[in-house]
């Protein structure tokens, strides 16, 4: 041995939940639910019986319940005078022309930032009896802040180990097979799978070993790894890879155990074994038998697929679930190293078993323009399946084609996602924008819009990650007659879109590593003040909210990985919503909130402010101090990447303040909350961004340097943003 040291189709697989209770088998077959235009069979063997092929329903990994609000709007209208004269509190605020104009005109404003974090407008507002307006982003961004802290603590303590040594037990049983099979047709399949998890071990143990034989492969993977600068062809493959996405980036940043699981796993996920090369699938069936036959290496296989799965969604690509049944089919029950040495016919049986199983829906990998926009094959532990990333493969080159410049559609737009699902507002800005103007487009987000309007499809159900976008989706629907004056109009409708691309782009953050991603081919004051606040009126949101922390809670502590702590502040998160539900239903049918409701929103600062709290309780910084300003609410994420060198950013910077013109018993008043500010971009390929570097860019963390970057911000935010917003003009020398 030489010692080598080295720094540094929807859901097809898995039914995982609850393993350690022994509910589940994680290898139980399903089918790829018809919602993308694209029906898949996935075959199984039922026990000691032969594989058929079985269309089987997607699962849910959260219980999808009927969560329908049982409220009928009644407010009556109310007048903004143009001036604002007739707004109680208006001498608490100043206002330049233009925002008053807008305020007036559509009931609302978005002014400049609010600080580094959601809470401190609201903190702010308590002391000086501004009254509160309570926004959807400023929960869903705590949601997303929990949901991060979860995650992470997840990954450190318990999956990094298990994935350590999930690594060196494969890179054993793959070195075994490989010494047996010397000499015959698989030798170099084998050898490919000792270079494959001598990669994965090594990245996450410096002492790993492998065989001299695979040494050279093992160093010249990690160093493109560790380089992390662009696309070249794999020695493990022979096809290109984008080692750009080996970068650590989301909260991965900056930790060396969570750096080191990051690369791992993202070399697990991503790494291609194409069907249609026979010695590729010949690594994959070797692979799937190296796993079946270690009981204990499964057992740390299927644990670490279960809980990610239940945060991020399950995978896209064929895998050991598939691929093990159409070992059984082609051997037998009971195969050795022997057999697939004597018994060629086998391999071809097997080789077309293999074939006929569903190509993934989303492309992750460079391809030459021509051939198919997915490639099927296997992955060890494929990346996941998401419906956004379906969506922006139905929407970008080569499923849709020139548009009349004779451009090609490279990266998609974040507005894809709530267009396809249902927004016209959406859907219009996009039109306006050119985006609509290509060959196929029209027709593919028709098609999508169609497949996606079932709210009880369980593909709402399949994960917290899909749960999170279904609670942000009542946000698409217009508001009319019966809701306050604010939300009836066009303005409005494009704040709520900016709110659901806030929020998605956390949630394309949290789970950067797990998420397939798309490719195109190549107190004090006057007593006597009325700070008495409002709710932005959402029921449904806040009921799915509800539920999205309770399955939060319930299915961590399945897996025994949610401490009292953790429990005790999901169901403070949970109840918090529910509140903010009541709240709501009440406002929509013009009923006086009690004064505890009118406390609560008084305090909801401090309510969020605590979830931040324990999100960073245990973080350092050199002062020894736990700010916003060092833990601020901007964030950076790549959701796209067109392989002739740009992918798509998205992000968040500092929030925003709205300031909304509320009715509160027969009054008009200004209420003032937080907001998402959202900004999307393309960027260079060799230079995907971190938070780190984003928030130096854009002023709010000091630089390399030890400076501020007070200028001009390098960015705007989107066109379809300016017509709510207000920006106050600051002079830079």
């Amino acid at each position: 041995m030489h010692r080598i040291h080295i720094n540094g189709r929807t859901y097809r697989q898995i039914v995982a939940l609850l393993l350690t209770a022994g509910l589940l088998s994680a290898c139980t077959a399903q089918k790829t639910p018809e919602n993308m235009g694209d029906t898949g069979q996935s075959a199984t063997v039922p026990e000691q019986e032969h594989t058929t092929s079985t269309d089987w329903e997607r699962p849910s990994l959260i219980e999808n319940t009927a969560d329908a609000v049982s409220v009928a709007p009644c407010l009556e209208p109310y007048t903004i005078a143009a001036d604002l004269s007739n707004v109680g509190n208006i001498g608490q605020f100043y206002f330049e022309d233009e925002a008053i104009s807008k305020l007036a005109q559509n009931g609302f404003v978005v002014c400049s930032d609010a600080g580094y974090e959601f809470f401190e407008v609201y903190e702010n507002n308590r002391y000086s009896l501004i009254p509160n307006f309570v926004t959807v982003d400023s929960l869903m961004h705590t949601y997303h802040l929990y949901f991060s802290h979860l995650l992470k603590n997840i990954e450190k303590d318990y999956l990094s180990e298990r994935l350590t040594e999930l690594s060196l037990r494969m890179l054993e049983n793959s070195t075994s097979q490989y010494e047996q099979l010397k000499g015959s047709e698989w030798e170099s399949a084998a050898k490919r799978n000792v270079a494959f998890f001598g990669v994965g071990a090594g990245l996450l143990d410096d002492n790993a070993t492998v065989t001299e034989d695979a040494a050279d492969i093992v160093l010249s993977e990690t160093a493109l790894i560790e380089k992390a600068e662009g696309i070249a062809y794999s020695g493990i493959t022979g096809d290109e890879e984008d080692y750009t996405q080996y970068k650590p980036r989301g909260y991965y940043e900056g930790d060396h155990t969570l750096e080191q699981y990051f690369k791992a796993m993202m070399w697990y996920g991503r790494i291609h074994f194409a069907q249609e090369a026979e010695d590729l699938d010949r690594s994959a069936l070797l692979m799937t038998l190296a796993l079946s036959e270690d009981a204990q290496a499964y057992e740390l296989w299927q644990s670490i697929y279960a809980v990610t799965s239940f945060f991020a969604g399950t995978s896209d690509d064929m895998g050991v679930c598939e691929y093990a049944p159409a070992i059984r089919e082609a051997y037998g029950d009971s195969v050795t190293l022997e057999d697939l040495i004597s018994r060629k016919e086998g391999f071809g049986k097997f080789h077309k078993l293999t074939a006929a199983l569903p190509a993934p829906q989303i492309n992750s990998i460079p391809i030459v323009q021509g051939e198919d926009n997915v490639i099927p094959g296997f992955r060890f532990m494929g990346q996941r399946f998401s419906i956004d990333a379906s969506i922006m493969q139905k929407l970008i080159y080569s499923n849709v084609k020139k548009n009349s410049a004779g451009d090609l559609r490279m990266l998609p737009d974040v507005l894809d996602v709530p267009a396809a699902l249902g927004s016209d507002s959406a859907l219009r800005i996009l039109e306006e924008s050119g985006a609509t103007d290509y060959e196929g487009y029209p027709e593919n987000m028709a098609l999508l819009r169609e497949k996606l309007s079932d709210d009880s499809d369980p593909l709402w159900s399949a994960s917290l990650y899909s749960g999170w976008l279904h609670t942000l989706r009542p946000l698409l629907t217009v508001k009319g007659e019966g809701y306050p004056v604010f939300m009836q109009n066009e303005e409005w409708v494009k704040k709520d879109l900016e709110c659901f691309a806030g929020s998605f782009t956390e949630l394309k953050h949290d789970t950067v590593l797990y998420s397939k991603q798309v490719i195109a081919e190549m107190g004090g004051g006057d007593e006597d003040i009325d700070d008495r606040g409002y709710v932005e009126p959402e029921p449904l949101v806040y009921k799915r909210f509800v539920h999205l922390a309770d399955e939060t809670a319930q299915g961590l502590k399945g897996y025994d990985m949610l401490s009292t702590t953790d429990e005790e502040n999901l169901s403070r998160l949970s109840q918090m919503a529910d509140q903010l539900l009541t709240i709501s239903v009440k406002e929509l049918q013009n009923e006086l909130l009690t004064e505890d409701e009118y406390e609560f929103i008084r305090t909801y600062g401090g309510s969020i402010e605590h979830f931040w709290y324990e999100t960073f309780k245990d973080e350092t910084t050199p002062e020894g101090t736990i700010t916003a300003q060092a833990f601020p609410a901007a964030l950076v994420v790549d959701i796209a990447t067109d392989p002739n060198g740009t992918v798509l950013e998205a992000a968040t910077a500092n929030p925003s303040a709205i300031y909304v013109a509320v009715n509160i018993d027969g009054n008009i008043r200004i209420a003032r909350g937080s907001v998402y500010t959202f900004y999307q971009f393309p960027w260079s390929i060799e230079d995907r961004l971190t938070d780190t570097k984003w928030r130096q860019l854009m002023g709010i963390s000091l630089d390399e340097d030890g400076n501020f970057n007070f200028g001009k911000k390098p960015f705007a935010q989107p066109d379809w943003t300016e017509s709510y917003r207000y920006q106050y003009e600051l002079e830079y020398e």
